[in-house]
Formats: C-alpha cells, sequence, structure tokens
C-alpha cells in the first residue's frame, strides 16, 4: 500500500483517521501462514501497550487486539512472551499500571518508576490503609515469596497460618489482607506477577520478573513523561493532549509540560485537524495511507477505541460499555465490539462465546448511519466466522435484534 509523509498543515478528517490506523498497525501485512512471535511482537511495538480485563464472555481483552490486526493466532503465543519466557525466548511484556492494568514491553518497565514511587503504599486508599497498619506482615510475605517462588495471595496465607473466616471466599471483592498486602507491593513495583492459564495472578519478586538490571535503571520523572508521551504519539500517529494524556493516564499538565521538548526536537509537530476543537500532534513516523483496506472486530479495550473521546472525534461514532448498565437500560448490549470496515467504524454486535454450545452467539447487531447495511453484513459476517474459528467455535447464530440481524442472517444463508 503507497503512502506518503505528511507536512505541517491542516489535515482532513479523512486522513486523521487514516493515519491513526496505520499507527495501530491496521495497514500492517497480515502473515502468509501461522502468526509468530515476531508478528506478535509488531503489534505491540505498534500500540505499545495492551489492555487486560477479566471478562472472557468472549475472549480476555489482551487476546483481541492481536487478532484484530493479525488474524487467527495461538493465544499461548501472547502468554509465553508475558509469563512463560525460556533462555531462548525471553519476555517480551510484563504487567503494571499503564492504562489501567497492562501488558507493556518489558524494557519499558523503568519508565513507570515514577508512578511505583507514587504508589509506593499501593494505589487504592484502602489497600494503603492495610499496607500502613501491617508493615510487618508485608515483610512476612516478601519473604515467602523470596523462599518459595511465585504464590497466588491463598496459598502465601496458607504459609503464614492466616485464617479467613467462614464468610470470606478469598473472590476480589471479600479479598484478604494478604492480597491487599500483595497489591501494595504490585503498585510500589517490590513485586510482579505472572498469569496462569486460568488468569489467576501469581506475585513474584520484581527482579525475578522483570531483570535486576532494569530494576537498577532510574529515570527522572520529566524524562519518563517525555517517553511516554512520546511512546503515546507513536501508537496514535496523531493526537490531541487528551488523547495523549490518556494512553498512560497521565494528566494533560503533565504532558503539557513535555510536548513542547517534543516539538523542539522534531518527534512530534503541532497541525490543525478538520473538526478538531484542539490542536493535533503528529508523530514525526506517521503514514497518511491513501486507502484504509481493512476490516475488524474491535475489543471495548483496543487502544484504538479505549478512549471514547477520541473515538468519537475521529470516527464519530459514540461509543459505551454497558457492562454494569442494568440490562433493561441496555442500548446495544452487554459485550458489543465495534466494527471497522476500511476507515470507519460502521457497526457494533454484541457477542457471547457459548462454548458448551460451540456457537458464537450475535445477541445483536447495530449499523452506523448511512451505510450500506448489505455491504457490511457480508463483510461482518466473514468477520464473525473467522472470529468463531479462533475461538474454537463451530457456528455463528445471529439473534434477531438491532436493525442489522435481518442482513446478516441474509448474508449468512447466501
Amino acid at each position: 500500500m503507497r503512502s506518503h509523509s505528511p507536512g505541517v498543515g491542516d489535515l482532513s478528517g479523512s486522513q486523521a483517521r487514516r493515519i491513526a490506523l496505520a499507527a495501530q498497525g491496521f495497514i500492517d501485512r497480515r502473515p502468509a501462514g501461522e502468526p509468530t512471535r515476531t508478528h506478535l511482537k509488531r503489534v505491540v511495538d505498534r500500540t505499545r501497550l495492551l489492555q487486560m480485563d477479566s471478562v472472557n464472555i468472549l475472549a480476555r481483552a489482551h487476546y483481541l487486539p492481536a487478532f484484530s490486526r493479525l488474524g487467527s493466532y495461538d493465544p499461548d503465543l501472547l502468554d509465553r512472551v508475558a509469563w512463560r519466557p525460556t533462555a531462548r525466548r525471553p519476555r517480551l511484556l510484563v504487567e503494571y499500571w499503564a492504562h489501567e492494568a497492562a501488558l507493556i514491553p518489558v524494557d519499558d518497565w523503568p519508565l513507570f518508576g515514577w508512578r511505583m514511587d507514587e504508589y509506593r503504599d499501593g494505589r487504592y486508599r484502602h489497600t494503603r490503609e492495610i499496607l500502613q497498619r501491617n508493615r510487618s506482615q508485608a515483610n512476612d510475605v516478601l519473604a515467602v515469596i523470596t523462599e518459595s517462588g511465585p504464590m497466588m495471595p491463598r496459598d502465601i496465607e496458607a504459609v503464614l497460618g492466616v485464617v479467613r473466616s467462614k464468610s470470606e471466599r478469598g473472590s476480589w471483592w471479600t479479598r484478604g489482607e494478604v492480597k491487599h498486602l500483595c497489591e501494595a507491593l504490585f503498585a510500589s513495583g517490590t513485586l510482579s506477577a505472572v498469569r496462569s492459564e486460568h488468569f489467576h495472578r501469581f506475585y513474584d519478586l520484581a527482579e525475578r520478573v522483570v531483570g535486576p538490571e532494569r530494576l537498577s535503571v532510574t529515570v527522572d520523572r520529566r524524562d519518563a513523561h517525555r517517553e511516554l508521551v512520546a511512546r503515546a504519539a507513536a501508537a496514535h500517529g496523531i493526537a490531541t493532549v487528551a488523547d495523549l494524556a490518556d494512553y498512560y493516564r497521565l494528566k494533560a499538565a503533565e504532558v503539557r509540560e513535555v510536548v513542547t521538548d517534543l516539538v523542539d526536537v522534531g518527534v512530534v509537530q503541532p497541525v490543525t485537524v478538520e473538526g478538531w476543537d484542539e490542536t493535533g500532534y503528529l508523530h514525526r513516523d506517521a503514514r497518511v495511507p491513501k486507502t484504509v483496506d481493512a476490516s475488524a472486530l474491535l475489543s471495548p479495550f483496543d487502544p484504538l477505541v479505549f478512549f471514547r473521546p477520541r473515538t468519537q472525534r475521529l470516527f464519530g461514532f459514540h461509543y459505551r460499555i454497558e457492562i454494569y448498565v442494568p440490562a433493561h437500560k441496555r442500548i446495544h448490549g452487554y459485550y458489543v465490539l465495534p466494527y471497522l470496515m476500511g476507515e470507519d467504524l460502521v457497526a457494533r454486535v454484541d457477542l457471547k462465546a457459548d462454548r458448551a454450545a460451540g456457537v458464537l452467539r450475535v445477541l445483536s447487531a447495530h449499523v452506523e448511519p448511512g451505510v450500506d447495511r448489505v455491504e457490511v453484513a457480508r463483510s461482518l459476517t466473514a468477520d464473525l466466522a473467522k472470529l468463531a474459528h479462533w475461538r474454537g467455535l463451530s457456528a455463528v447464530d445471529v439473534i434477531d435484534k438491532g436493525e442489522l440481524g435481518p442482513h446478516l442472517r441474509a448474508a449468512a444463508t447466501q
């Protein structure tokens, strides 16, 4: 696909969309065969992070961005680069608080030292309170992990002789104090974590997960912010200050402090974008492809759409996740994925993997105004079949709900 480098000046909304899609890897050539570690690394080099979420009604959030960009791949590939490294194939990703809980390149760990300092007693008030009154127990937790290796909190409790009351079952909502201590030590960077195949978090010493060579690196707060904003700018291609701030959950004031540095050295340049009320910052490596020939179902937590104001500004697509909305008040559904076709978000579908029946359920399907419903349905039907195959499901069942539903059912019979 031919593209050219943009210069300083006004950009159209269409150009901004194509820049953003190129920066996120949607114009990269898909693998001819089975995707490899190299292909997955290319995706992460584009996105710089993979947001994590435990909801598994379709697939956990961190697995979906690679599927959207590579097509069908083995999810175990991601598990290996994050949680099961070997001497020949070292760790590529590590978990930390970036854009919420996220997998980040392990080499980016030192860039979050300032955040670990801020979270030295924990990220949340309740956790901080527990740590402050249980310093000695926190040391006991570290001693157990140091001696025994990666452990879940309940196993640490067993070693320490902690007995729960019968009303506590150890879930996220009734966590014991050991869990809170592990969370505080994780937030401070003292502990890191690996995950099991069932997504259980096992805490371990950060130096054993990340490597002592990375823990020994100290990056000044402003320098770290500058580097993180540069990474966010590259991942966006074109972005406002608000976009850049959201990517790694920085404050807008912190971004403004360093974005002028990036302008001065030519990493980004300010531009105006049609329809944008704020200045856009264009990364020096941004490309403006003449067209975008892509179609993809996107996770609600995909970096392309996880900042909803940017999604609205770029695509004119009003998107809200409705997981926490009571069922009778939902407009589009529980786990709704936007559908990318070309350079536009043209539809949204509420999906559920019915693993017992081996079926991908399309619980509702809605289309954006002004698009060709038949064309969208034809393209989406093919992509739903690919998604079902990737999830190990043998069929797609479309429930006739939403204005696109009948067209999807018709396309499925052709």
